[in-house]
């Protein structure tokens, strides 16, 4: 008979078995993701700055248009990675990102967290990407800080 003040063991859902994404499939992903990066900036950023200067005679100064940018990737790539778990570059290349915790996508904090770490990662000479080649699970420094992972998305059945 069990004692009252010990509860019972509920038996937990297994977590399913994921593969993390190679180094160069991350990297061909990072690639695609600047590309994909200019095209969202091009009519977010470009575009009304154009205007302004044309009809307004008005040039922000340099830290607004950063801050601009940084506004801007920030509200793609925290949507996608907390609505879909990937953004349109990921997804090409099966890549989804997930919670190291739960193995689900990224709440907001969390996501938001990674995009910020992810700056220095990059603009660092890039010290957060060469951080997967010393890793032990091969992650980007930002990734391991975040709690997050890049994992592959499984195959879609054949219909």
């Amino acid at each position: 008979m069990q004692s009252p003040m010990k509860k019972p063991k509920t038996a937990e859902a297994p977590r399913p078995v994921v593969e993390l994404a190679g180094f160069r499939r991350r990297l061909a992903s990072l690639l695609y993701e600047s590309l994909l990066g200019l095209g969202i900036l091009a009519p977010t950023f470009m575009l009304p700055h154009v205007l302004l200067g044309l009809y307004g005679s008005v040039t922000p100064p340099g830290w607004a248009l950063w801050l601009h940018v940084f506004a801007v990737l920030g509200a793609y790539f925290v949507w996608y990675w907390t609505r879909h778990g990937h953004t349109l570059a990921m997804q090409t290349w099966r890549l989804e990102l997930v919670s190291v915790e739960t193995g689900k996508p990224l709440d907001s904090t969390t996501a938001l967290l990674r995009f910020v770490l992810a700056w220095p990662s990059l603009l660092l000479f890039g010290v957060g990407i060469v951080w997967a080649l010393i890793d032990r699970d091969r992650q980007f420094l930002h990734d391991r800080l975040a709690g997050s992972r890049i994992v592959v998305m499984p195959p879609k059945p054949k219909a």
